[in-house]
């Protein structure tokens, strides 16, 4: 089931109320690809400017950035490290369980969080949220339930063009 289309009036009012922006890895943060050595080493490629847009969110707006994500690796927990992401959860299968989690713990409501994610196992916990994204090359999938569909591909910027999306919405709703 497709979520609602909303205008972008809308879609920033949703915006302004976001707290804390949850992202899976692999088709958001990375490219989709994943690299190996003749050692067998995994390699994953991240975008910088997606970095900056989980520093922005938190500088600029107060707005907490957490992984939720299928892989459990040492990459993923670096990153992570790297940019001060304390909200990581690592190997979780159910995305919405943990969503329930962090609503509870953190007293927020769903209109205060939002979502992207790109593909099947992403969807539930997209469909809850109060606002979700996915990236431009997302499977069809995550692209009938988003609400957004960013720029940028996977591992290219999308998280940062929904992150300032956000930003905006925020800084503007201060201004009126």
């Amino acid at each position: 089931m497709a979520k609602k289309k909303y205008s972008k009036k809308e879609l920033i009012k949703k915006a302004s109320k976001i707290k804390l922006l949850l992202t899976d890895v692999d088709g958001v943060l990375t490219d989709t690809g994943v690299y190996y050595s003749a050692k067998g080493e995994e390699m994953k490629r991240f975008s910088i400017r997606d970095g900056m847009g989980v520093e922005r969110l938190r500088k600029l707006v107060n707005v907490e950035t957490g992984i939720i994500t299928r892989e459990d690796t040492d990459i993923i927990k670096s990153r992570a490290r790297k940019l001060k992401i304390n909200e990581l959860h690592l190997g979780i299968i159910d995305k919405e369980v943990i969503l329930d989690e962090i609503l509870n713990r953190k007293n927020l409501s769903i209109d205060e969080v939002a979502y992207i994610g790109d593909d099947t196992n992403d969807i539930e916990i997209m469909k809850r949220v109060g606002l979700c994204a996915c990236p431009n090359d997302a499977t069809e999938f995550a692209k009938r339930i988003a609400h957004i569909i960013t720029k940028n591909n996977g591992g290219y910027g999308a998280f940062r063009d929904f992150a300032e999306f956000i930003i905006e919405s925020k800084l503007n709703k201060r201004k009126i």
